[in-house]
């Protein structure tokens, strides 16, 4: 496949899947490879993707799981297009689309109660600070520009199915207004987990599980080192990656 000036094709270390990338842009990151693997998607589940960005998250659930149809969408036309190019060089075209479109639209565009699983990797810094490009890829990939997390847990809301399932990755700092909003859009909090860069390091990012009108019942996760207190990419790291886990003598 040809590719535009400034992009790469990156492999993402999961049974020979690729990903096209820009050089200089906003590219996926730990976060996105944990999100897919925490989400509980069964065979024959119905996914969106909401603000795909790349299509990793995406294209990582078609690898991982038996789910019948995982849909991408993305406000950003250039970004969508790059990531549908991703989809067909991994020759995933008959389960993965990518849609070019607004989060805010998104109930109109697809319908009310069309997905068992939601699963959204949402700008994390908020509006206001600092002066921003609103046209720069990265400012929209990690500010509140284009949708908020409440544009994004309200839209799941309405395109989960009754029982359907929200799963999401977000900064610790922000757990409060997650769980405000998930509750106030009838989606109850289920699972949080906790990534650490280490041990005794401090949480830097949360992964967080809810389902569509269910029972009040949050469970608390073990908490996940990325890396061991040798330096090395911890055990649970890599076996999400499906890496050998290495022997210690």
């Amino acid at each position: 496949m040809k590719l535009n000036e400034n992009e790469r094709i990156d492999d993402l270390q999961y049974k020979g899947l690729r990903i096209i990338q820009k050089k200089d842009g906003f590219c996926f990151g730990l976060d996105a490879v944990l999100l897919a693997n925490f989400a509980d998607v069964k065979r024959g589940d119905t996914v969106i993707d909401l603000g795909t960005g790349t299509g990793i998250i995406s294209i990582l659930i078609a690898g991982k799981t038996e789910a019948k149809s995982v849909t991408g969408l993305e406000i950003q036309e250039e970004m969508a297009e790059m990531a549908q190019r991703s989809v067909e060089i991994n020759n995933i075209t008959d389960r993965v689309r990518i849609v070019c479109g607004d989060i805010k639209e998104s109930v109109e565009m697809f319908g009310a109660s069309q997905f068992n699983v939601v699963v959204t990797n949402p700008p994390y810094m908020n509006q206001g600070g600092g002066l921003l490009n609103i046209s720069d890829t990265k400012a929209i990939s990690r500010h509140e520009i284009k949708c908020t997390l409440e544009d994004v847990i309200k839209a799941s809301a309405k395109l989960l199915v009754p029982g359907g399932q929200l799963a999401m990755v977000h900064r610790p700092d922000r757990l409060v207004d997650i769980v405000w909003l998930m509750r106030k859009y009838s989606i109850e909090p289920k699972y949080l987990q906790f990534v650490h860069p280490s041990p005794r390091k401090k949480a830097n990012l949360l992964l967080i599980k809810g389902t569509r009108q269910g029972r009040a019942q949050l469970k608390m996760m073990e908490p996940l080192y990325v890396y061991d207190e040798d330096g090395n990419y911890s055990k649970e790291i890599d076996n999400i990656y499906g890496r050998e886990v290495r022997n210690i003598e």
